[in-house]
């Protein structure tokens, strides 16, 4: 039995006339009620009383009827819903991000407004460091990810990077530069630098370090910290000065001061990684979206946002 017979039947069904239903259905009379026949006959039932030139259905046909409607509904329904799962209208996203990219109103924004213009696609988010990310998008565990370099090249992966977003030091709050808005890099030169291993993913240490040797000096490592957050707890503890993020520094408004650094070259980059093959449309419309994001935040930028296009 296949649908176009639940068809035809239904045809039949509600014209209660042969010579009707066959137009309907776009088939000649004969063969409509060949289909009809064949359909009784694996059935094993009547579908129909045939009284004279009159048909009605019989007990069966009007039960088969109702069930006939219910398949065909559920079938355009599926048919609907493969269509817009298609379009990316519905279905499952899975994003990774690293620590410090869901502190990133870039990230957020890119977010929300997937959520709204989306609201039947559900968003599942899953942090991790960037190495982690980019083996869960191999894996196929991800669908996409926000993430930062150093990333290891990889011909199955490709990065949209989006952002280069200034960094800024964390000093504490009772640290002598707390109260000025902007400090030097070098000015900081005798205080203990908190920064992260490579092994975190996180790709500033070596900046941080390069920028310090181009201004003059090499940094005093005091202590290292797993993830960039921590890295504002371990300031807060008076542990020594960080070097984080621009989008960081609302966080420990009670113990943290962040400074502008000023003539710094230093800039945290942010992309979004996917897979190069088998992209899903809700992936296209993310990274489309975050296009868009971007270029509204690089309108912004002109007007003193600390965004820019990478």
């Amino acid at each position: 039995m296949e649908l176009r017979h639940l068809r035809y039947f239904l045809a039949v069904a509600e014209e209660l006339n042969v010579t009707r239903a066959a137009l309907r259905v776009g088939i000649a009379q004969p063969p409509l009620t060949q289909q009809i026949q064949a359909l009784e006959a694996e059935l094993g039932v009547a579908l129909f009383h045939r009284i004279g030139r009159r048909i009605e259905l019989s007990a069966a046909g009007t039960v088969f009827l109702a069930e006939t409607r219910a398949v065909l509904d559920r079938a355009a329904q599926a048919v609907a819903m493969a269509r817009r799962a298609g379009r990316g209208e519905i279905g499952k996203l899975r994003i990774g991000f690293t620590s410090s990219a869901s502190f990133s109103p870039f990230v957020t924004e890119v977010l929300k407004t997937y959520r709204a213009q989306w609201p039947e696609v559900e968003v599942a988010l899953e942090e991790h460091r960037s190495a982690l990310l980019i083996a869960a998008l191999k894996a196929d565990d991800l669908d996409a990810a926000f993430v930062r370099p150093p990333l290891t090249p990889d011909a199955a992966i490709e990065v949209q990077w989006l952002v280069r977003e200034p960094m800024v030091a964390a000093v504490p709050v009772d640290h002598s530069a707390a109260g000025r808005r902007a400090v030097r890099l070098e000015a900081l030169r005798d205080d203990p630098f908190i920064l992260y291993p490579r092994r975190g993913g996180s790709g500033l240490s070596d900046q941080i370090v390069s920028e310090c040797l181009r201004l003059g000096f090499s940094p005093r490592v005091g202590q290292e910290a797993p993830e960039l957050a921590a890295a504002i707890n371990f300031v807060a503890a008076g542990m020594g000065i960080a070097v984080v993020p621009a989008c960081m520094r609302h966080l420990r408004p009670d113990a943290v001061r962040f400074l502008t650094l000023e003539r710094s070259r230093l800039r945290a980059e942010l992309g979004l990684a996917q897979g190069r093959a088998d992209r899903s449309e809700t992936v296209c419309k993310l990274a489309h979206l975050a296009g868009e994001v971007l270029i509204q935040g690089h309108s912004r930028a002109l007007r003193g946002s600390e965004y820019v296009k990478s």
